[in-house]
């Protein structure tokens, strides 16, 4: 990890287990969940919204104040609406989008919940993804949440990540290992 990614995961983490912990004692896990795909979904669709978080030129009371109407408009709890309002005073807007990783990961966790990066060579079927989520599920004592994604250069097979762990039994993976194991032997 690059040392600016690595600095904003950081502080990232620093606010978010500050959010959490007060949504925790406020018991307010649902509505945080809510805020968070909020303002995920925010994020990912509003280009302005990202230039504007990430922008040194946008001076600290404008931050302030586009933070503060953005998070009217989505309605966010006085939690993550405060928290939000100091990021904005203390210029710390630029790690927003690891704020709401953070946060979607610490709600899956306490809710026992994981998710699945899973790389097909062909888009999954419902039998498939609901069959793939139940051994997963049985494997890592965690209800599992598929995020399928399609890649034809795979040839067959899947590839599974989990957290640090990884299954890969593509077809593509496999032909790398018998091409490398050829050199070896050649």
């Amino acid at each position: 990890m690059s040392e600016p990614a690595s600095i904003s995961t950081g502080i990232a983490s620093r606010y978010a287990t500050a959010v959490f912990d007060l949504v925790m004692e406020e018991g307010a896990l649902p509505a945080l969940e809510a805020d968070i795909d909020s303002l995920g979904a925010a994020l990912s669709d509003s280009a302005d919204l990202r230039a504007m978080i990430s922008s040194p030129v946008v001076s600290r009371d404008d931050q302030e104040k586009a933070i503060a109407a953005v998070a009217d408009a989505l309605g966010l709890s006085g939690v993550l609406k405060n928290t939000l309002a100091l990021m904005a005073e203390k210029r710390r807007l630029f790690v927003l989008p690891q704020l709401v990783a953070e946060l979607k990961n610490r709600v899956m966790a306490a809710k026992g919940e994981v998710v699945a990066d899973v790389v097909s060579a062909k888009a999954l079927t419902a039998t498939q993804a609901t069959k793939l989520a139940e051994v997963l599920s049985a494997k890592f004592g965690k209800t599992v949440k598929l995020n399928a994604t399609v890649d034809p250069a795979l040839i067959g097979g899947l590839v599974v990540k989990i957290g640090s762990k990884m299954i890969d039994t593509s077809v593509a993976s496999k032909l790398q290992a018998l091409q490398n194991t050829m050199k070896e032997v050649g």
